[in-house]
């Protein structure tokens, strides 16, 4: 089907896909408050509408301008009231509202680039035009969109539902140190190898499926053995997992997913492992063994995997690990760190 709703044949952008047309079918209606009139429809405080706009990281209108709808006032008059039922002070409600923003803004922005390569490859289409019919598209493709977003959303929850429940089961027979970092992990990075010179000269669309590949490669990796991705950080991904024998699984997939420095399609990696406590927040973690896995990644060769001496002894008495220890290195911040090799054993 094009489009259009014919077989075959070029797509012609539907020129009636207009603003109100996207805002009925994105917004559930048409834009008919202003910020004091919203504020009045959710019964809350013209400034608790600006804090709750500005978290959610949205750009906010002055004046008389009829910006926003009668399901933003539903939407503004229920965050409140869970607020309220809560308990939630300023600063969970904020961190909330802004988890939300931050999420799913990155989240559309990386759907629809992906439906406009989608269109571009299709109908041979220049990136305008695909940008063009994607726009007219949305009100047919957002409703999928948005109910595997409410799905994989459930599943993201029930798992981590399900490793808390593992993780703290005991936790209230534990005595606990209240100045340690609450979550144990390791923590890795995978890093391209000489990413800068890799990629000089590439035009856009060979730049971005040189980095799709590598992110897609990661996470498939990292999702394999057990672990997660935290974060992509240009041409580095930022990984977890829950005990060290599967950081060291994925840290070893990873180095092997990666291909030889003189490979031109698969890029090598350099891989990092740590075992410590960390804090999450923000969708990220955070603590001493993060920022050894960064020094760590910066000096380990190509396709090699360096783990720290605390981290090796953990994974010492596994048979399907071999630890080489590595000269000591001086690194900024850290001081004097004793690096050692992770391969896997001889399996014959």
């Amino acid at each position: 089907m094009t489009p259009n709703g014919g077989e075959g044949g070029e797509p012609a952008p539907d020129t009636e896909a207009t603003e109100a047309v996207l805002d009925e079918a994105l917004l559930g209606g048409p834009r008919t408050l202003t910020v004091e009139r919203l504020a009045e429809r959710a019964g809350v405080g013209e400034d608790r509408v600006r804090a709750y706009w500005q978290a959610l990281g949205l750009p906010l209108t002055e004046g008389e301008e009829h910006a926003f709808t009668e399901k933003d006032a539903q939407a503004l008059a229920d965050v409140f009231a869970f607020a309220a039922t809560e308990r939630l002070d300023e600063r969970a409600l904020t961190t909330l509202i802004r988890s939300t923003g931050h999420t799913t803004e990155r989240l559309v922005l990386w759907q629809v680039e992906a439906l406009v390569e989608h269109m571009t490859r299709r109908f041979d289409l220049d990136d305008t035009s695909a940008r063009l019919l994607v726009l007219d598209r949305l009100p047919e493709l957002a409703p999928v969109l948005e109910e595997q977003l409410l799905h994989a959303w459930r599943r993201q929850l029930a798992a981590v539902a399900g490793r808390f429940a593992v993780e703290f089961s005991d936790a209230r027979a534990t005595a606990v140190d209240e100045h340690e970092l609450p979550l144990p992990r390791a923590v890795g990075f995978a890093d391209i190898v000489s990413f800068t010179q890799r990629t000089r000269g590439l035009g856009s669309s060979e730049l971005a499926e040189f980095v799709q590949l590598f992110e897609t490669s990661a996470r498939d990796v990292i999702t394999a053995a057990g672990g997660r991705v935290v974060k992509t950080i240009g041409d580095a991904v930022l990984y977890v997992a829950d005990d060290v024998a599967t950081g060291a699984r994925v840290a070893l997939g990873l180095a092997e997913a990666g291909g030889r420095e003189e490979d031109v399609d698969v890029p090598p990696v350099r891989v990092s492992l740590v075992w410590g406590r960390v804090l999450s927040r923000f969708g990220d973690v955070f603590g001493p063994s993060v920022n050894l896995a960064a020094r760590l990644v910066d000096i380990a060769e190509p396709t090699t995997v360096l783990v720290d001496r605390e981290t090796a002894g953990l994974l010492a008495g596994d048979q399907r690990f071999a630890l080489t220890a590595q000269p000591e290195t001086e690194v900024q911040g850290l001081g004097t760190i004793e690096p050692v090799r992770l391969q896997w054993a001889y399996r014959g």
